[in-house]
């Protein structure tokens, strides 16, 4: 029998009695229904607060997309479905840590990836998000986010047949499929671009399409710019983006190849909540959203982050929610902190936007406390942050495959008595290796002159010194680099959240500097970061731990395992930065129902001894590290930190 409500508070008696008469199965029904009526509302109101009097009409054409995805989806995602419903918190379990990798660079093609998901599974993988996958244009494509048909898949990789056996196989081993979904752009070759520019009315709408130079120069005028080096300002000349045929000006955010669709009109919204649920009934379990900053255009603003863009992710997210509940979303929003928390939702929106979110900030200052050995700045950003909703959890990472802006706020650098400006150009000297004294080796990427901004590419380990330390054959300098890297890998695995491992982290891989041999990634240092797996050495590390590259192995894999057993990093407690004595010494403490969890990290190469009430006052007089297995007497005087370590601190019997 249906449930009424649903049909009083969303739907009509004569919509509710057709969408019943599309299902054969009572049980179904109910389930749909149900679901429904738990998610319709939010659907509704969002597209109210977006599209206006078009919201009805909009809600009845997304019910026939989501019945027919509903019908459609296969019995063994409606299990998992199912189970997630009963585990809400899934994607906040300490056993989730994540690979991030490029399926090409990895192994190859989609079936490459699946003959190589033992290894996944070996390292304790559950989370898997492979880097833009689905058809892009030919040539430059940013990395495969200029797509052209999200309904396939790059052919060098395989078929949509092969992503669908590659993501049985990996939810058969616990590992969740994640992909990307670009919502802001779409290549200038895919099917809606080419029926714009062929003057189809229908298509043109879908895009931000401009006769002359009136708008775009309105626009620009607050407008920032992506990527000031190749591809200055916001709009394109094209020769057939005007009426009739005639030329105009594309609105192009990140490439003159990539076109900014047009989320005013509701015909997109529609389509793209058909594409995610294609992709979830694939098997695709979290979505990163990627560029979802960019979403809604506003003159006289910088057209990010705009109110629109967290209503219309929570109408994606209810639809995917009524269809396939075992989905998640995760935000790519770049932004400052004020910012990003409206992507995990504040006020109405508390926990009904993205279910993650990229925390940027936290990598930017792990690398920043690296270069300084000063966690004071990385304190006073991490107090500011407004906390997350409790349902939902952060990405984590050390390195992605992405540059690093250095994302240094000017109000905390001013609270603890340094420049922001003057620290940001430190950073840039210090890890492109010009800095007097520093151990990084990176590459300068996108030299802004006006404002002086440079980021920076480079792989983990070589940012880390791991490059320099082994051209000098410095067996102590070696040590310190591995000590780096593992000590960045320990805070965001012990930060709560999904740790994110960038492949080829796990085996200390450096840059690849014959990138610029490859004409079509020859201008984008970036590449220096997106090497080919070493399964050779994969191999190597596990038959020769005691190499760089073992260690470094070694350690992840002991500290992963370490992770996946304390309850107390579930992500829905957020740590707290306690002060500390020395400012080399980051100090987090993670309140659980089992008890307090202090984590203690020195971010020099210095030995560094701190005093022993500092520990004494949250854990008592004894302390059990769950890192070296190791017991702590805090009545003694002091505590000795090695350079770089990390600890990992309970009382005994909590541990027990």
């Amino acid at each position: 029998m249906m449930p009424g409500p649903t049909h009083s508070t969303l739907l009509n008696p004569a919509q509710a009695q057709r969408l019943r008469l599309a299902f054969d199965d009572d049980r179904d029904a109910e389930t749909f229904f149900l679901r429904l009526e738990r998610y319709g509302p939010e659907l509704l109101d969002s597209l109210r607060a977006v599209y206006l009097e078009r919201a009805g009409g909009l809600l009845e054409r997304l019910l026939e997309i989501m019945l027919h995805a509903y019908h459609t989806r296969p019995a063994d995602l409606k299990r998992l479905d199912e189970a997630r419903l009963l585990s809400p918190d899934w994607l906040q379990s300490p056993t989730m840590v994540g690979y991030v990798a490029y399926a090409d660079r990895f192994a190859g093609t989609l079936r490459g990836v699946q003959d190589h998901v033992n290894y996944l599974e070996n390292l304790g993988v559950t989370y898997l998000h492979l880097m833009p996958l689905l058809r892009p244009r030919e040539g430059q494509n940013d990395g495969g986010y200029a797509v052209a048909d999200y309904r396939s898949v790059r052919p060098d990789l395989g078929t949509m047949d092969d992503l669908s056996a590659l993501a049985r196989d990996l939810r058969g081993r616990g590992i969740s499929l994640v992909l990307d979904l670009v919502l802001n752009h779409v290549a200038r070759e895919h099917e809606w671009a080419e029926k714009a520019r062929a003057g189809e009315d229908q298509y043109r709408d879908y895009f931000h399409l401009f006769a002359d130079r009136g708008l775009p120069d309105a626009y620009e005028a607050t407008l920032p710019e992506v990527f000031p080096d190749f591809a200055p300002g916001n709009f394109t000349w094209d020769d057939h983006a005007g009426e009739g045929g005639a030329g105009g000006w594309v609105w192009t955010t990140f490439n003159t190849y990539q076109w900014d669709l047009n989320w005013g009109n509701p015909d997109v919204l529609a389509e793209f909540v058909d594409i995610i649920l294609n992709l979830a009934n694939r098997g695709v379990e979290v979505f990163r959203l990627d560029a979802i900053a960019f979403m809604w255009k506003r003159l006289g603003t910088d057209s990010q982050n705009q109110p629109e863009v967290h209503h219309l992710t929570r109408a994606l997210r209810a639809a995917a929610r009524i269809v396939a509940p075992a989905v998640a979303f995760k935000a790519e929003a770049i932004v400052g902190p004020g910012d990003l928390i409206h992507y995990l939702g504040t006020g109405t929106h508390h926990g009904r936007v993205s279910d993650m979110a990229y925390h940027n900030s936290l990598m930017v200052q792990l690398w920043s406390s690296l270069a300084s050995r000063d966690t004071r700045l990385m304190e006073e950003a991490l107090r500011a942050f407004p906390p997350k909703p409790t349902n939902t959890t952060w990405g984590l990472y050390v390195r992605c495959h992405d540059d690093i802006g250095w994302a240094i706020g000017d109000t905390d650098a001013a609270r603890v008595g340094i420049s922001g400006p003057g620290h940001r150009h430190f950073l840039s000297d210090f890890y492109s290796g010009e800095f007097p004294g520093s151990f990084a080796r990176g590459l300068v990427f996108q030299f802004n002159p006006a404002t002086g901004d440079r980021r920076i590419s480079g792989s983990a380990a070589s940012l880390a010194g791991l490059e320099t330390a082994l051209e000098g054959g410095d067996e102590a300098l070696i040590k310190l680099a591995v000590g780096r890297l593992l000590l960045l890998h320990t805070v965001i695995l012990g930060f709560g959240g999904v740790p994110l491992l960038y492949m080829g982290d796990e085996l200390a891989l450096l840059g690849d500097y014959g990138y610029a041999d490859t004409p079509e990634h020859a201008a984008d240092n970036r590449w220096v970061h997106r090497p080919r797996m070493d399964w050779e050495l994969a191999q190597e590390v596990r038959d020769h731990p005691d190499t760089p590259a073992g260690q470094v192995n070694a350690g992840l894999r002991w500290r992963i395992a370490v992770r996946k057993t304390l309850p107390h990093l579930h992500a829905s407690i957020e740590p707290q930065v306690i002060a500390s004595p020395d400012p080399r010494v980051l100090m987090l403490r993670r309140d659980h129902p089992l008890g307090v969890l202090l984590e203690v990290y020195n971010f020099s190469e210095e030995r560094v001894v701190l005093p022993a009430y500092v520990l004494r006052g949250h854990l008592g007089e004894d302390a059990h590290d769950a890192l070296s297995r190791s017991a702590f007497h805090l009545t003694r005087p002091t505590v000795t930190l090695d350079p770089y370590r990390a600890l990992w601190l309970t009382a005994p019997e909590v541990s027990a």
